[in-house]
């Protein structure tokens, strides 16, 4: 049998645009909804600790909440076999991408997508720990750290940030000419985690300055594309910050507006999920001072 042609073979841009998309149709973003489930807000983790990263991290979401998965841990079949474990029989996998890079490009390679300017998406098949028999004892159940510690963690990470944080009035706002976030006070929220998750949108936001990660804050108006596209990113942003941080991201009132313009950008723009999920991780190692070398 012939192997698929590059352009008979899936566009893995186009797949996890599709899984986002059948989400957002439904009204709930994949990067709120698993924190509807008893487990610890985590990002996805590697059968080693190390967090998933980018798109992956939405990709994981997305399925462990359509498949009810609570733990964190996924790994590959073989990952598994060689830690004493074995995938269930008749479990099916989620594909996860990683970008690689080719000096030339091979049609014949099983490997899929994207290889304009030497790169292109490759992928490999994981399973999360909720389908794994054998491994109970070397990945005990997560349990959450007390919600005091959480934010006291909290505190600490955004004002070592040294952004320029102003309290009072009733927006919360970045504002690129003043180089300065505003919030409303701490109390106006219904809880903490809900005063932080904003926040972590609006230090998103805050990290694209010329002299950070110079991305284009010209947003003009709501509904417009490129205001669609940077708040996607800031609410990406907020949920990888949030999770690293163990905090919940809860909904904000105006996501049924937003999702309309995410709708509409990622139907034009099958890429973008990638890039932006890529600016976004971009962002929160930032804020957590994993910054690149002047």
């Amino acid at each position: 049998m012939s192997r698929p042609t590059a352009s008979a073979r899936p566009d893995p841009h186009m797949e996890i645009t599709a899984l986002i998309l059948a989400d957002l149709e439904q009204g709930v973003p994949p990067w709120t909804r698993p924190w509807a489930a008893e487990a610890p807000v985590s990002r996805p983790l590697r059968h080693d600790g190390q967090p998933y990263h980018g798109v992956n991290v939405l990709t994981l979401w997305a399925h462990a909440a359509r498949r009810g998965y609570h733990r964190p841990h996924w790994m590959t079949f073989r990952q598994a076999l060689a830690l004493g474990g074995a995938v269930r029989k008749g479990e099916k996998g989620v594909s996860v991408i990683y970008a690689a890079t080719v000096s030339r490009v091979d049609e014949t390679s099983e490997v899929a997508d994207d290889r304009r300017g030497g790169r292109f998406l490759k992928r490999y098949t994981v399973f999360n720990l909720d389908q794994i028999d054998g491994l109970e004892d070397r990945y005990p159940q997560p349990i959450a750290p007390p919600v005091a510690h959480r934010i006291a963690t909290a505190e600490t990470f955004f004002a070592a940030t040294g952004a320029d944080i102003r309290v009072g009035g009733d927006l919360a706002c970045y504002r690129p000419d003043a180089d300065t976030v505003h919030m409303p006070r701490f109390d106006l929220f219904p809880d903490a985690e809900a005063y932080y998750a904003v926040l972590a949108h609006e230090m998103t936001h805050w990290t694209g300055h010329g002299s950070r990660l110079n991305r284009d804050l010209t947003l003009g108006r709501f509904g417009d594309e490129a205001y669609a596209r940077e708040e996607l990113i800031a609410e990406l942003g907020a949920a990888f910050v949030c999770a690293d941080l163990g905090l919940t991201l809860e909904p904000r009132p105006d996501h049924a507006a937003y999702i309309a313009s995410w709708l509409k950008v990622l139907r034009n723009d099958k890429r973008f999920i990638v890039a932006a999920a890529a600016h976004a991780e971009r962002a929160a190692r930032w804020l957590s001072g994993d910054r690149p070398s002047d």
